[in-house]
């Protein structure tokens, strides 16, 4: 079967690639606006399922792996900076305080219609930064197209007092440890 990443973030890909496995990706066509009342639990779960099952209507025999992932900070999601005005600010707000990231996670078998969706958390604890550190750190990394406005895989480390959960891929936007759980009972072996 043939196995199809429903992204285009090279962030997701780079990730995927560390199993050794062959896939392909495809741009999944979803609205990604959050509904009305909707938790970013469900938010996240919703739209891994629907990226998942849009890409695979023009797969017909393959495992689609769908994810999203939203960065919440006092109960508000924070989105992808896109610039480095709202970098600074969600990195002034994220200062001395946890941020939780939920990342939906779906794999669905486009020839059985079975569907595996799921939500991993991961937390992190920022330093209390100066303005002067978190200047240092955009005009270094400009991370403008990362929820929560850092690269945890680079520099962003060093925003992190401490970081807490149980699949850290999680954090960087594809939690690795339960795909490998999906893709077991799929049938596809990593090792």
């Amino acid at each position: 079967m043939e196995l199809v990443l429903a992204s285009t973030s090279p962030y997701r890909r780079e990730l995927l690639n560390r199993l050794g496995l062959t896939f392909a990706t495809a741009a999944p066509s979803v609205d990604e606006a959050r509904l009305p009342d909707e938790s970013p639990e469900d938010l996240v779960r919703r739209l891994s399922e629907a990226k998942a099952r849009a890409v695979a209507a023009s797969h017909p025999n393959a495992l689609i792996i769908g994810s999203d992932q939203v960065a919440v900070l006092d109960g508000k999601i924070l989105g992808k900076p896109g610039d480095h005005a709202n970098a600074v600010k969600q990195l002034r707000a994220a200062s001395g305080k946890q941020v939780t990231f939920l990342t939906g996670l779906c794999l669905c078998n486009s020839a059985s219609g079975a569907v595996q969706v799921d939500r991993v958390p991961f937390a992190v604890e920022f330093r209390a930064l100066t303005p002067q550190q978190i200047e240092n750190y955009l005009q270094r990394e400009q991370p403008y197209n990362c929820a929560g406005s850092f690269k945890s895989e680079g520099l962003g480390i060093s925003l992190f007092r401490r970081m807490a959960g149980d699949d850290p891929s999680a954090l960087i936007g594809l939690p690795l440890i339960r795909l490998i759980d999906m893709l077991q009972r799929e049938g596809v072996a990593v090792l």
